[in-house]
């Protein structure tokens, strides 16, 4: 989420077919089924630093959602409301969250600062914590994490909060949603669960489909604003 290099994004299209394609120049590793009705094709692109990654996010809808990190799992850039709205991190952040430093003390913080294309700017600050437990899900064994975050307006209104268990893979260098609670800023936690359960590699059946498979007949009205607690 921290160094910015602004590119011109194309918002990649979806085949009747329900197979995405990823931009020219980028391959699609892995798609992630969910919890909460979404289906995330994971890719990389050539262009990008060494340890980039996006992932695009699909629910019944569509593409919805896209987000860059870099080795660090910091959140670089993201399409948010379907492509409409680009938010990327501002320069020098008081403190970058660093994947690195959570894999060797277990604790990393956070506090850094994003621009919006329709200006409402904001700032984010929490932790990430490793509990100690490994978990194994369709086969992958993940570590468990549990999280806290705010993000601010300038005028230091808050405009949402996040805690909860997120799930880490050390060698991916990537976080996954778990079981969560979310504040739109009015005091009041609602729960979320947008934990992982298939994982999709090249040439198995579902990958880089987007069609959600999971929990989506009983969506809610509402949904969080993504990467709000730093990881894309």
């Amino acid at each position: 989420m921290r160094s910015l290099i602004l590119a011109i994004i194309v918002l990649p299209s979806v085949s009747f077919a329900g197979t995405w394609t990823a931009p020219e120049g980028c391959e699609v590793f892995m798609t992630v089924q969910a919890k909460g009705c979404r289906v995330s094709n994971h890719y990389r692109c050539e262009a990008d630093p060494a340890g980039d990654q996006w992932r695009a996010d699909f629910d019944q809808e569509g593409l919805f959602f896209q987000s860059r990190i870099d080795s660090e799992a910091q959140w670089v850039e993201s399409l948010e409301d379907r492509g409409r709205v680009r938010q990327t991190l501002d320069p020098g952040p008081a403190d970058p969250a660093s994947f690195s430093e959570l894999l060797s003390s277990g604790l990393d913080t956070f506090d850094f600062a994003l621009s919006r294309t329709d200006g409402a700017n904001s700032a984010v600050t929490g932790f990430d914590r490793l509990t100690g437990e490994t978990v194994v899900i369709d086969g992958i064994e993940l570590k468990r994490t549990e999280f806290e975050a705010t993000e601010v307006d300038g005028s230091g209104n808050v405009l949402r909060r996040n805690r909860g268990n997120e799930y880490i893979h050390p060698e991916w260098r990537l976080f996954f949603s778990g079981p969560s609670e979310w504040d739109p800023g009015d005091g009041t936690f609602l729960p979320l669960d947008g934990s992982p359960i298939d994982f999709i590699f090249p040439g198995e059946p579902g990958f880089q489909k987007t069609q959600p498979l999971y929990d989506c007949d009983a969506i809610m009205s509402f949904a969080p604003a993504e990467g709000a607690d730093g990881h894309g």
